[in-house]
């Protein structure tokens, strides 16, 4: 398992990458359905969240410990390697020998290493279909990345919507398909 789990979480990384590095110039500022940001927004949110993975897993310190750290632009004037360097110390703490196993002090309290890489997974998912949508490029995700978060998804979507993380889930189609399905999940209309 932690394995599979290590895997998803470095395909959701480099799949998220990939489209971080299609931006065009002219892109940063497009909007995207998280109706708050516009790309450059939502990179430096996903962004930072990856930056906050080393010293939560790795460090052991907790959300008030890191504090404001990561507030604000996290991209500075280079977004591609920004996101380059945070996504693979993310990887890299997650991979780290007994990091799934160790208790992570999160915002809601205290979670499993594991629990937190797979919402993390799932985010950084559901994040790159905001992306390309954003810019206007393909917008279908690999199947087993859809999967994968649905299950992650499915058992707290409407805490999501609760926290404002998401919108409310939408109804779900008769004979949707898995992305469809994931995207409702977390109130989007794919």
């Amino acid at each position: 398992m932690p394995e599979t789990l290590l895997e998803r979480h470095a395909e959701a990384l480099r799949l998220f990458g990939e489209q971080v590095r299609a931006v065009k110039d002219d892109q940063w500022d497009a909007p995207t359905p998280c109706r708050d940001w516009n790309v450059r927004e939502l990179v430096n949110h996903v962004a930072g969240e990856q930056l906050w993975i080393p010293p939560l897993v790795t460090d052991g310190r907790s959300v008030e410990d890191v504090g404001d750290a990561f507030s604000g632009d996290v991209l500075g004037d280079d977004p591609v390697a920004a996101w380059d360097r945070a996504s693979a110390a993310a990887h890299a703490a997650f991979a780290a020998p007994g990091a799934l196993d160790r208790t992570v002090r999160l915002s809601y309290g205290p979670a499993l290493g594991s629990a937190y890489c797979s919402q993390l997974t799932a985010d950084c998912v559901v994040h790159t279909w905001d992306l390309v949508r954003g810019v206007g490029a393909d917008d279908r995700l690999p199947d087993g990345l859809v999967e994968f978060s649905i299950k992650e998804v499915m058992p707290y979507a409407d805490e999501l919507a609760a926290s404002g993380a998401y919108d409310p889930p939408l109804e779900v189609p008769a004979g949707a398909n898995a992305q469809t399905r994931l995207l409702a999940l977390v109130g989007r209309k794919g």
